[in-house]
């Protein structure tokens, strides 16, 4: 019974999610800072101790699986697991010698794990009531339901992924896409930006991306994210960073499962640093430079060139999306590269308008998929699998239509 209580006290904390997601409304307060803000949703007295977000998994490697979950208490937080029925093991993160307590969104990485194998795992937070110099008391202590993992396996054949695009504070638009995935297989789930109109307070992180994912899919299959134009903006947007976990712990990163080579970079905003609404407190020009420098180098990679499909996302497209200085820009530093070596396969965002765009000699060399978004009728989701032959890719609107699909053949 106390257990089915935290969970309608959590509930009620998160709110409808349906009813948030078709207002699109930002459920923020309007004044004081973001500390206190924070000190103010960390307090909830009437809530008692809780899960405000349940576990959420991050940068999956074949050895190691990132667990994520916040409290609404300052805490010490583990996590338990093992292979078997028993969670024999126990983690939690350290930091030069201290491990990390008395906080509340949590980050723990579970190393030495074996490639391609399952394991089953809970979280538990125990409140810090008092933190003194010399002595410490705790509180209540609060456990999750125990979930079941796959770390990915470097020798498979084969790899599927979901991508999601342009949700704008739409939470309830989640799990209606993930509906359509249906019964078919995913190793993990993509977001390729603009998540959210603009940052305001963790509360609005919490309910319109991650309580919506922990309930539908990701305590049990990972995650990974990339910020759109919309991520950079707000007076919450550089705590962005506290709440995911991507691969190297930034928002450009590549990774490999199976025949595919995925390389995912920040576009930024789309208009000039110098526009007006920036207050001369944005440098996207140099930061977009700084990945095109990393770029070559990943793509000289061994792993890159012996890829059997090689794959890019990011958020605003170089092509067919205007030309703003953000598609321009992308355009002038991506563009030869991807010529160059050779990508097979390009997703993007940012636009609204889904679209397939076959290879155009001259231009771009590889198709060019976008996903739709936010409206209804307008948002989609895409289905991608490879094995060593093939890449396929299949895009859905929220009615369940398939609104485009590419095929292609390894080269390789």
């Amino acid at each position: 019974m106390a257990k089915e209580n935290k969970m309608m006290q959590r509930r009620r904390f998160i709110g409808n999610i349906s009813k948030a997601g078709l207002l699109g409304g930002l459920l923020v307060s309007s004044t004081g800072s973001i500390a206190n803000e924070i000190e103010a949703l960390a307090a909830h007295p009437g809530e008692g101790h809780i899960f405000l977000v349940n576990p959420y998994l991050q940068a999956p490697e074949p050895d190691s699986m990132r667990v994520m979950w916040i409290t609404n208490k300052l805490c010490y937080s583990w996590v338990e697991y093992g292979e078997g029925a028993e969670l024999t093991q126990k983690a939690h993160e350290t930091t030069n010698g201290l491990i990390n307590a008395y906080n509340r969104v949590n980050c723990v990485q579970l190393n030495g794990l074996k490639p391609g194998a399952s394991y089953r795992y809970r979280v538990v937070s125990k409140e810090i009531l008092d933190f003194e110099p010399y002595e410490l008391k705790y509180g209540e202590t609060i456990t999750s339901d125990t979930f079941t993992f796959q770390t990915p396996d470097p020798k498979v054949k084969e790899v599927s992924w979901l991508v999601m695009n342009d949700i704008h504070d739409r939470p309830a638009s989640i799990p209606h896409l993930m509906k359509l995935a249906g019964n078919d297989a995913y190793d993990f789930v993509f977001f390729n930006g603009d998540m959210f109109d603009y940052q305001t307070d963790e509360e609005q992180i919490i309910r319109h991306m991650l309580a919506p994912c922990a309930d539908v899919f990701a305590s049990r299959i990972p995650f990974l994210f990339v910020r759109g134009n919309h991520e950079t903006r707000g007076k919450f947007a550089r705590n962005l960073t506290d709440y995911f976990s991507n691969p190297g712990q930034r928002y450009y990163y590549s990774f490999v499962r199976g025949p595919v080579h995925a390389i995912v970079l920040d576009t930024g905003e789309d208009k000039p640093d110098s526009a007006p609404v920036y207050a001369g407190i944005v440098d996207f020009d140099a930061y977009r430079k700084e990945q095109a420098v990393w770029l070559e180098k990943e793509m000289q990679t061994l792993a890159f060139k012996k890829a059997k499909f090689r794959v890019v996302m990011m958020h605003i497209p170089h092509y067919y999306s205007g030309d703003w200085h953000g598609t321009l820009h992308c355009r002038e530093l991506y563009a030869p590269l991807f010529d160059k070596y050779k990508i097979d396969f390009f997703i993007a965002g940012h636009t609204h308008r889904y679209g397939v765009f076959n290879p155009v000699k001259g231009q771009h060399n590889y198709p060019v998929i976008i996903g739709g978004g936010p409206t209804e009728g307008k948002r989609t989701i895409m289905k991608i699998k490879a094995n060593e032959q093939v890449l396929q890719l299949s895009m859905l609107k929220d009615d369940g239509t398939e609104v485009g699909k590419y095929e292609i053949k390894s080269k390789r």
